[in-house]
């Protein structure tokens, strides 16, 4: 099958063609600045040269008709026409308690969805205008939503409950969700066939560290804890997100610094993490560029990443009294191998020890941690893409 693989945003639109016999892509891409005067969408055939068209996107329908456009086009298009898409997977953020693993687009579906608006008003929306984008073009062609939080509904009331009063979960199912939810599955599965571990008898750890990072404890297959909480900014100290803080620090800066709550969730979303402690970037690139420098602020932000990293590690190991494997991956995990090197340092008691030439690998499957190792560390790269196209298929 042919699966036309679509992640939209509020002013984007990135998609995939993938055939899933192959697990290959056919094509990648993405529109942005939709609604905007002048757009583009960059589309790249696979073993060819990107192709960049600017025009007006007036919204994601128009996107979808320009993705559609540059597929099926003479030149740089991958297939002949429309029928050549037997599947559309949509990437939906968020699901609530409604939705525990990945269904078939109805009514009843799109409703359900938009009942979580509030649990992600940023996200949620913006994935149901490409659903009904792509269910106005393509009116014969089955659609699946895939969640990013369906993986975690898995975790045990033990572990999602907030310490706030319950009538609160009650009334507005305030919890923790989870998110990276697709990567986590995929990378769980593919680490237990990497290792040779039964992935139904099995005690994984995955570290997903990107711009955006969370770390999950999978045990059996199943999510029973990951660091992300009710919204993607609790866990990690990300890219620009803060992660776990103090709640009363909101109350401190907002009356010191004359900051309203909208304003300080900026800060704590887009102006925090690695980007606000270091004052150079987001991106662990300039920030190892910047401690090769010298930069005391880089460094210590650095440390203080690593050092939160392990610590959520050692908290999931006690929280499924062991652990088998262990899995970097996303844009950090897979290719920084200082960030993999001194997390693995804290770990000693669990008897790691790690390979450091296998350890200057980037982006490549493979062991890092010695043939002795206690527990087996590897870098799997992710794939959501072809994950979604996979529960896709697997559904029709």
């Amino acid at each position: 099958m042919k699966v036309l693989v679509i992640n939209c945003g509020s002013s984007s639109l990135k998609y995939q063609l993938i055939d899933s016999d192959t697990k290959q892509a056919l094509a990648v891409g993405i529109c942005e600045r939709i609604g905007l005067e002048i757009g583009d969408l960059k589309h790249t055939p696979a073993g060819r040269d990107k192709v960049v068209i600017e025009t007006k996107m007036e919204n994601h329908e128009v996107a979808v008709s320009l993705v559609i456009k540059a597929l099926t086009d003479k030149e740089h298009g991958v297939i002949k026409d429309l029928s050549e898409i037997d599947a559309v997977g949509h990437r939906v953020v968020h699901g609530g308690e409604k939705f525990a693993s990945s269904v078939i687009i109805t009514d009843e579906v799109v409703d359900g969805i938009e009942e979580c608006n509030d649990l992600a008003p940023l996200h949620n929306p913006a994935n149901l205008i490409g659903i009904r984008a792509c269910k106005s073009l393509m009116k014969d062609v089955p659609m699946v939503a895939v969640f990013d939080t369906a993986f975690h509904q898995t975790i045990p009331a033990k572990a999602f409950l907030y310490g706030i009063p319950y009538e609160y979960y009650d009334k507005y199912k305030i919890r923790k969700y989870g998110f990276h939810g697709t990567s986590h599955s995929f990378v769980s599965v593919r680490m237990a066939e990497f290792c040779g571990l039964d992935i139904n008898n099995s005690k994984i750890i995955v570290c997903h560290l990107g711009n955006g990072a969370s770390i999950s404890a999978v045990e059996n297959g199943k999510s029973v804890d990951t660091s992300m909480g009710f919204t993607p900014l609790s866990g990690l100290i990300m890219g620009t997100r803060s992660g776990d803080i103090d709640p009363s620090i909101i109350e401190f800066i907002a009356n010191k610094e004359n900051k309203n709550l909208d304003e300080i969730m900026h800060l704590l979303n887009k102006e925090s993490g690695i980007a606000g402690m270091s004052g150079v970037s987001s991106d662990f690139r300039d920030i190892n560029d910047a401690m090769e420098a010298g930069n005391e602020q880089a460094r210590i932000a650095f440390d203080v990443f690593v050092y939160r990293v392990a610590k959520y590690i050692g908290g999931f190991v006690a929280s499924m009294n062991g652990v088998d494997a262990i899995a970097f991956t996303a844009g950090v995990g897979e290719n920084d191998s200082k960030v993999r090197y001194d997390v693995c340092q804290y770990l000693g008691y669990l008897g790691i020890t790690i390979d450091k030439e296998i350890n200057k690998l980037k982006g490549k499957e493979t062991i890092i941690s010695t043939p002795d190792s206690k527990v087996k560390v590897a870098i799997v790269p992710t794939n959501e893409e072809l994950a979604i196209a996979r529960e896709t298929v697997a559904l029709l």
